[in-house]
């Protein structure tokens, strides 16, 4: 079995704190195959080889697998940071309000010591440059819209342009209003840089894409994406999975 570790940087910087990583915590689950026919209209084809890298992303995953229960996603009363609490300072929820823009209500430590600053209230939008604004967007759209939460892999580069590795996740969140929906995130560094919470990040650009479902797994392979995928209003089915 090939095991991952994740790794736990201490910052001074905003946001929710975080508790230190338990050595169970420390390893990454083994890698389940998983696959799908249908998928949402917007995916596109990637690398096929991708796999949720970071530890954090990994048990958020987990996590909300288990509280979504036999729905295509969990409630945002179903998410408790108790669970969760040794990567709460990678995760952060969002909120769609009625102009289309992603706000953080929440951002963890580390999260906001990327960018050192507190992010409460800032448009995750505005974190990309123009140019990946768009295509972000519609992603985000789409996890609130067809219930699929997608993973990316992201460059990120600081003033002095040196760049570090993150992985994005973005999980939905059931909520009567649409206008009004939330998301579950993780943005974490697959190896903290020296400069974490001394140099801001100033460009963010994603790498790799994968659309993410409901599964009875905690690690599975991403989806593959196809441009010629077919969607199935308001589900996306996968081969294995619970619907």
């Amino acid at each position: 079995m090939r095991k991952r570790g994740a790794v736990n940087a201490k910052t001074r910087c905003g946001g929710t704190p975080a508790a230190p990583l338990s050595p169970e915590c420390a390893f990454a689950r083994p890698d389940v195959p998983m696959r799908d026919k249908l998928e949402p209209k917007h995916a596109r084809k990637q690398d096929r080889g991708a796999v949720m890298k970071h530890a954090s992303s990994r048990q958020v995953f987990e996590y909300w697998n288990e509280r979504r229960g036999q729905r295509l996603a969990p409630e945002r009363g179903d998410i408790e940071p108790g669970p969760i609490r040794r990567v709460l300072g990678d995760t952060f929820i969002l909120e769609r309000d009625g102009y289309g823009a992603y706000h953080f209500r929440l951002a963890g430590t580390r999260v906001c010591a990327l960018f050192c600053r507190e992010l409460k209230g800032t448009d995750f939008l505005n974190l990309w440059p123009e140019a990946e604004q768009r295509e972000m967007r519609t992603r985000l759209r789409t996890a609130v819209h067809e219930t699929a939460g997608f993973v990316a892999g992201v460059t990120a580069r600081n003033a002095m342009k040196v760049s570090t590795d993150l992985e994005l996740l973005i999980l939905p969140l059931r909520h009567p209003m649409r206008d009004q929906a939330r998301l579950l995130g993780v943005l974490a560094a697959l190896a903290p840089p020296y400069w974490l919470g001394t140099l801001p990040v100033e460009n963010l650009a994603s790498s790799s894409f994968r659309y993410v479902g409901p599964s009875s797994v905690a690690a599975p392979h991403l989806v593959p994406s196809s441009e010629s995928a077919h969607q199935r209003r308001g589900l996306v089915i996968y081969d294995g999975g619970r619907s």
